[in-house]
């Protein structure tokens, strides 16, 4: 059984699109526990677009109206987000949990960070990175957080076109695997997700 929690260096990194591949590879349920912002078009409709039949799409724990960090959101439409109800659902099979922006984003105004969740999980997790100026900074920074808090790093996702110098050196610095390097496109659909998932299949 595969189960693995997506999460990245930052916000808009393509988690989305890497968790729709790794569902589709593994024919795995897809969980995004907490949504903000965006709900006529979530993630988890995003994903139930892209992806077959065979992955199954959970509903969100929490559905918040605002596009802000969670700990806003849910402060403005009055809830409180907690572990009490980010227990992973009960289920058969392998499963992808999808984070909500970077690994230190506040879910709640008790200090309640993503990170928290993560080890209340205890679940490896895929990191995605995204070349960006800057992105080295970020994804060092974040997979030195995940390192010292014990959490085990199944491998690197890279977004983008192939940048060898960023991705030899963030490779080399944090000792994790590259899992696959999803390539950018104009159109996000059936086919783009089959063939990235046929591609990375025997790396996960």
């Amino acid at each position: 059984m595969k189960r693995f929690i997506v999460t990245g260096i930052g916000t808009d990194i393509g988690k989305t699109v890497v968790s729709a591949i790794l569902a589709e590879a593994l024919n795995a349920t897809y969980w995004k526990p907490v949504q903000a912002g965006e709900l006529e078009n979530s993630d988890s409709i995003k994903i139930k677009k892209w992806c077959s039949e065979s992955v199954q799409v959970l509903p969100e724990a929490f559905r918040l109206t605002e596009p802000v960090s969670p700990h806003l959101a849910a402060s403005i439409d009055n809830l409180n987000i907690s572990t009490d109800y980010l227990k992973i659902p009960e289920l058969e099979g392998d499963l992808i949990i999808e984070g909500a922006g970077g690994i230190l984003v506040p879910l709640n105004n008790e200090g309640l960070l993503f990170i928290d969740v993560v080890k209340y999980w205890d679940l490896p997790v895929i990191l995605v990175s995204r070349h960006y100026l800057g992105s080295i900074n970020h994804t060092l920074l974040t997979a030195e957080i995940l390192k010292n808090n014990n959490i085990k790093v199944e491998g690197i996702v890279f977004v983008g076109n192939e940048n060898k110098a960023t991705e030899e050196i963030i490779l080399k610095k944090t000792g994790l695997p590259l899992i696959a390097r999803i390539p950018l496109v104009t159109e996000i659909n059936k086919e783009f997700i089959q063939k990235e998932a046929n591609r990375i299949s025997s790396k996960i």
